[in-house]
């Protein structure tokens, strides 16, 4: 259906499945982003890292799909910094001995 003084049709206004999943995927970035800000979160929780690798990865992805290299610089680099931020939280949790000294990242 064409919309009277518009080339697109109303199909090219319509949400894909693709646009709901990197809304929500920036839903899990924003609301990690939002907790820390608010002190609900701690920034190396195991809740805010999974968080932001599963949201940024999402997005990542999907920036990938559309070829759209700085939003997948970006967001690639944000799911690596998570995914080792939080590999190296669980190590330092399995294995407190072997943590180097000065805390958390």
């Amino acid at each position: 259906m064409t919309v009277p003084g518009l080339d697109k049709t109303a199909r090219d206004y319509a949400m894909t499945l693709v646009d709901l999943i990197e809304i929500g995927g920036s839903l899990l970035v924003l609301a990690a982003f939002a907790a820390a800000q608010l002190n609900r979160l701690d920034s190396h929780s195991l809740v805010y890292l999974v968080l932001n690798l599963v949201g940024s990865a999402v997005l990542a992805t999907i920036a990938l799909m559309q070829s759209s290299w700085g939003f997948l610089l970006l967001e690639g680099t944000w799911a690596i910094v998570s995914a080792i931020s939080l590999l190296l939280g669980l190590f330092r949790a399995h294995n407190p001995q072997e943590a180097p000294s000065g805390g958390r990242l």
